[in-house]
């Protein structure tokens, strides 16, 4: 079932603003002559996206879609930010560089539910694509969906050491304390990422925000999380975690790749980044299904999604949910992504069945002659992909927050439950002082 919420009054208090899809921007009346164009901001390279608009405008006449590229993530916020205050120079399409409901709660987003519902209905989206685009129920992006999650181990040391592929969280705790024996770490918990609890709290099926008519609901201490916690605080516990930081990459790849560390849950698109740069490890890893907890009633992959954002000011917002749906779901749209070079098409997350698109997500050499295996792991993952989180309208702050929570936690200065009570209290109280109906 598809999780909906209920539109009131107050829920729109709660996103602060109410949006309309029309206003200045990408400009030009609709009933002009000529085709409309959406204008595309994105700071991906120009051969992921520019050939993908070509093969739009080469197969429409009424809709053009042009590519402007931003510098970076903060940068497009910045710009996105300055204009929509404007009114001047909106585009219609931008790549999504926060949360959906805080970025509403911002002012900077249109409500575009009455576009994207009718794709909806006709099944057009997989359904764990859907929430991740929302707020307060409706849609202010289009649904471009998730990167399905899994786990690869470096299949090599774990058979080195006659340790056993883990199954559940709980088999992932037992691998790490014999491989703790020979100085190995059996995964990576990075200071600034408090992620992996998030995807922990996801897979339980749980969520911290929750709304109930016009109130918002907080528990960061619901049985889903104080799971999710407990296997934090067993690795965390028991010396079986590195805290490399993500803050420099090319130190934290030659880190995975010394074979000090053998276990990391992973996405599809991180793939070809290990390929090309492992040296010494390259086809020693295995893809192995997400370990489970192992009370879970069925296998679920965490499978929070994203979407094109729609902003405030666009001129044209059903032509741009138009063009961002076929871009995204469409099998010419998706062929259009190919990169000749890495061999590789853009994930096509937002669809049901992304299984023609599979093989080419997997790299030649990184998995050796287990190459095949990625295949039935990664669908795997899509089979049992669920979406249960909700994001509160204060999430930007409650995230950095959690993220010096976490960083106390991994280094052992604070338990994972007195960091889930901090956070219980101050996202209470931060919802309050913003005069939004909280309970919790």
């Amino acid at each position: 079932m598809r999780t909906h919420f209920r539109v009131t009054a107050a829920t729109a208090v709660v996103l602060s603003v109410v949006l309309t899809g029309c206003g200045g921007g990408d400009g030009g009346d609709t009933a002009a002559k000529g085709p409309v164009t959406v204008t595309y901001w994105t700071w991906d390279e120009p051969k992921t996206v520019q050939p993908v608009a070509d093969k739009f405008n080469a197969t429409h006449d009424t809709i053009r879609v042009k590519v402007v590229k931003q510098a970076d993530n903060p940068g497009t916020a910045a710009n996105l930010r300055n204009v929509v205050a404007s009114g001047k120079g909106v585009p219609c399409l931008v790549k999504n560089f926060g949360q959906v409901p805080g970025l509403v709660g911002e002012g900077l987003l249109s409500d575009v539910g009455d576009e994207v519902e009718p794709y909806v209905r006709k099944g057009v989206f997989n359904e764990a694509s859907l929430l991740g685009a929302q707020a307060g129920g409706r849609y202010y992006s289009v649904p471009i969906g998730y990167q399905p999650s899994f786990m690869v181990i470096n299949r090599k040391i774990y058979d080195q050491y006659g340790i056993a592929v883990p199954r559940t969280w709980d088999d992932l705790i037992e691998a790490g304390k014999k491989l703790k024996k020979h100085g190995i770490h059996v995964m990576n918990l990075a200071g600034e990422d408090p992620s992996t609890l998030e995807n922990l709290v996801q897979q339980a099926g749980g969520s911290w925000f929750a709304t109930e008519g016009d109130t918002w609901k907080v528990d960061f201490l619901s049985p889903e999380s104080l799971k999710a916690a407990d296997v934090v605080q067993r690795l965390v516990d028991n010396g079986l975690v590195a805290n490399q930081t993500y803050m420099d990459r090319p130190a934290l790849i030659n880190y995975f790749d010394s074979g000090k560390m053998v276990s990391l849950p992973t996405q599809v698109w991180q793939l070809g980044n290990y390929e090309l740069n492992y040296k010494k490890s390259l086809g020693d890893w295995e893809p192995i299904d997400l370990p489970q907890f192992k009370d879970a009633p069925s296998f679920t992959a965490p499978a929070h999604g994203t979407g094109l954002l729609v902003p405030k000011g666009c001129a044209h917002p059903k032509e741009a949910v138009e063009a961002a749906v076929w871009m995204n779901t469409t099998k010419e749209g998706i062929d259009a992504s190919y990169q000749k070079d890495i061999k590789q098409y853009n994930w096509p997350g937002a669809i049901p069945d992304p299984s023609p698109w599979v093989d080419s997500a997997v790299p030649d050499k990184l998995f050796g002659d287990r190459k095949g295996e990625a295949r039935k792991v990664i669908l795997k993952a899509v089979e049992g992909a669920k979406d249960t989180w909700v994001v509160g309208p204060n999430y930007t702050g409650v995230f950095a927050e959690l993220q010096d929570q976490w960083a106390k936690v991994v280094t052992r200065k604070m338990t994972m439950r007195q960091a889930l009570a901090h956070m219980q209290k101050f996202t209470v109280d931060d919802l309050k002082s913003k005069n939004i109906n909280v309970e919790g």
